[in-house]
């Protein structure tokens, strides 16, 4: 019986030695997998990095707005006041992908149907980055920038903004005001403004410059 076993075995691995074929097809396999593996974590990082690379102005202008350096701000400001801005921030990540992806099909040959799953995760997740940052990111740092305390008074206003992408852009200038006190910011476009009414008046907070761009029309 153990010679039986024994001579299988050793005729099991004489056939492999004999058809080299077989493991080569399961390292080339191995390999392929391998490979698939470092490319798609490689276009999740690229996506990503594309993603937040054109967003670098407005995060670095929410970060100075946060921490009250207004010299740092004004340097931003004037790109925030475009209403385009942000949109061209979405295209430009997506040149910057597209770019990505022309190198990767060189280097690597192939067709962009050949490549399909890292071409679909490479976009994918731009885009993601991208609404991450309009949608949750941005409206919560521009409810971060509010730091007063709350005032006998109360305003709310709906500011034409294009995106909530802009909402740190409203607070920011809303904190110009003297008197102003905490303000809170709801998507798409809503502005809840506390203030102090001796130090400043509704009028006054509708009379910034700001809202010559992006017009507010008073709720309540």
């Amino acid at each position: 019986m153990e010679k039986a076993c024994c001579r299988k075995d050793h005729k099991k691995g004489i056939e492999k030695f004999e058809n080299p074929s077989i493991e080569s097809n399961f390292s080339k396999r191995t390999l392929r997998n391998s490979k698939n593996n470092s490319y798609s974590k490689s276009s999740i990082l690229q996506g990503i990095g594309y993603g937040l690379i054109p967003h670098a102005g407005c995060i670095a202008f929410i970060i100075f707005a946060i921490l009250g350096v207004t010299t740092a701000t004004a340097i931003f400001k004037p790109l925030l006041m475009s209403a385009y801005f942000f949109y061209t921030l979405i295209a430009l990540s997506l040149v910057f992908a597209t770019i990505s992806a022309m190198i990767y099909l060189k280097r690597n040959g192939g067709t962009a149907k050949q490549h399909w799953k890292y071409l679909s995760i490479l976009y994918g997740t731009t885009m993601i980055v991208n609404l991450l940052m309009f949608t949750a990111i941005f409206p919560y740092a521009a409810n971060a920038i509010s730091t007063g305390e709350i005032g006998n008074a109360q305003i709310k206003l709906q500011v034409e903004i294009p995106c909530p992408g802009h909402a740190p852009l409203i607070m920011d200038e809303l904190k110009t005001i003297n008197g102003i006190g905490e303000t809170k910011f709801s998507t798409p476009n809503i502005f809840d403004v506390s203030y102090d009414s001796t130090k400043t008046t509704k009028e006054e907070i509708l009379k910034l410059k700001i809202f010559e761009t992006y017009k507010a029309t008073v709720l309540s």
